[in-house]
């Protein structure tokens, strides 16, 4: 525990199996109480790397949900665990989770009660691999994001980010998407409940074992973060918009 909140890290995973153990042993276990791990119906063997690792929690869809659809199975969990801060970290090694005792400590101490790891801040990004077209997306749909919704993340995309029980609970995570613009909803509705967003800076690392979307869908997921990003400033100006009801 940690100031007597209970922590939580959830790991969404599909096919981890190569860097689930690095980045496991990575976790502060003394700052950790429960570590969770859903696989979305990998066809490799994750789950049976998780519990070897000793992961005492390991949930495995019998059909894939999606990345979205893997996300709300984690947080129930944790919320069923009852997390007071709850950090998710992605299985496979592309953040590191050295990372988390800055976060922790920060929604700990109740300075915000969600804390997103950025690569923007910094070089990270770059110097890590990302790829320059991701790089310069990120920045025009963050750009595009902040002047929206009225805010001023360095970034909205990362999938380091953690939060208080009390942001979940408030938040309908459940009424998102599946897929990757899940993430994007989330935020909205964070912003729209009047929450505020902390951040560090991250560096990342991509690598090939690492998980990346493909040219494809990247761009389906940006132009779903452009359409909900102009719903949410509709919604500010008065017009009706069911996420956030």
């Amino acid at each position: 525990m940690y100031n007597g909140k209970k922590v939580i890290v959830v790991m969404p995973a599909y096919k981890a199996a190569l860097t689930l153990e690095k980045t496991y042993n990575e976790i502060p276990h003394d700052w950790v109480d429960d570590v969770i791990l859903v696989d979305d119906h990998s066809p490799d063997n994750t789950v049976e790397v998780a519990k070897q690792v000793g992961i005492q929690h390991v949930i495995r869809h019998d059909k894939n949900k999606g990345y979205g659809g893997n996300q709300k199975t984690c947080y129930k969990k944790a919320l069923e665990l009852d997390g007071d801060i709850v950090i998710m970290v992605h299985p496979d090694y592309q953040y590191t989770p050295l990372l988390l005792k800055a976060m922790i400590s920060i929604m700990g101490n109740g300075l915000y009660p969600v804390v997103f790891a950025s690569r923007i801040l910094g070089k990270g990004a770059l110097k890590g691999g990302m790829p320059i077209y991701k790089y310069i997306a990120n920045r025009i749909l963050t750009l595009f994001q902040n002047i929206l919704i009225g805010q001023k993340l360095s970034e909205y995309h990362t999938g380091y980010r953690g939060f208080t029980k009390e942001v979940l609970q408030a938040v309908n995570f459940e009424k998102c998407d599946d897929d990757f613009i899940f993430d994007n909803q989330m935020v909205l509705q964070i912003f729209w409940k009047d929450f505020e967003i902390g951040e560090v800076t991250c560096p990342t690392k991509y690598f090939e074992e690492a998980s990346s979307i493909n040219f494809k869908r990247s761009s389906i997921y940006g132009l779903g973060v452009i359409w909900w990003s102009i719903r949410y400033r509709l919604a500010k100006w008065g017009l009706s918009w069911d996420l956030v009801k």
